[in-house]
């Protein structure tokens, strides 16, 4: 397997699983609203686009200004929700940390590239004491255009000083593995999400794992 310079990550389901938190706030921020709660099958595809699109998608209203009102009000409430519960419950993956243990020692960099707050995943890092695994969180509280627009990976880039032909990003959707094409860097794909392999193929990418389990196996190997 080719080596890289920088190692791009996305969060949710590729190094961690926060779901129980995410659907604890979005079921907060709905009814907040007055809309109906949403059971977990039908949040957890939603899980890393934007809260903007999700309130759409799980109420299915039309975006009319009022209802682009109400999913900013939802922001709102799924923010006031997750600062109680989000960090304290966010579980990593067998192999986050030795994968990330194992890039570092090879001199490469970091970074996670998220539709979380930045804070949020430092609060998560620092949690489990891993803060120094990572040299770069771009969190979309610091982009004005989230994935798959490729302002968060041009961010990881720039912070870090590497080329884009020298790093990988590694995520387990399609939005992933977009933001990875429209910023002009690789894709490695993996199937801890909700996204089957047959969909992931049909992006581009120099790989697919299982986990990273597969991953850690083939780094350095």
């Amino acid at each position: 397997m080719r080596k890289y310079d920088l190692y791009i990550f996305d969060f949710d389901y590729t190094l961690g699983d926060t779901t129980k938190a995410i659907a604890e706030s979005i079921n907060y921020g709905l009814v907040s609203l007055n809309h109906e709660p949403q059971p977990l099958e039908k949040i957890k595809p939603t899980i890393g686009i934007t809260l903007h699109d999700a309130y759409f998608i799980l109420t299915g209203v039309p975006p009319t200004p009022d209802e682009e009102k109400n999913a900013d009000k939802f922001f709102g409430f799924f923010m006031e929700k997750a600062d109680t519960c989000m960090t304290e419950s966010a579980e990593l993956y067998e192999y986050t940390v030795p994968l990330l243990k194992k890039i570092k020692a090879s001199g490469a960099k970091t970074a996670i590239v998220t539709t979380k707050a930045k804070y949020r995943i430092e609060e998560i890092l620092e949690r489990f004491g891993i803060s120094f695994l990572i040299d770069v969180i771009v969190g979309s509280d610091i982009v004005k255009n989230p994935k798959p627009h490729p302002e968060s990976v041009y961010a990881a880039l720039s912070e870090t000083g590497f080329s884009a032909e020298n790093t990988v990003y590694i995520g387990d959707s399609v939005v992933d593995a977009r933001a990875a094409a429209a910023g002009q860097v690789d894709f490695i794909g993996v199937l801890t999400g909700t996204t089957n392999r047959d969909i992931l193929e049909k992006e581009n990418n120099i790989y697919i794992f299982n986990d990273l389990g597969e991953l850690y196996n083939e780094y350095l190997a």
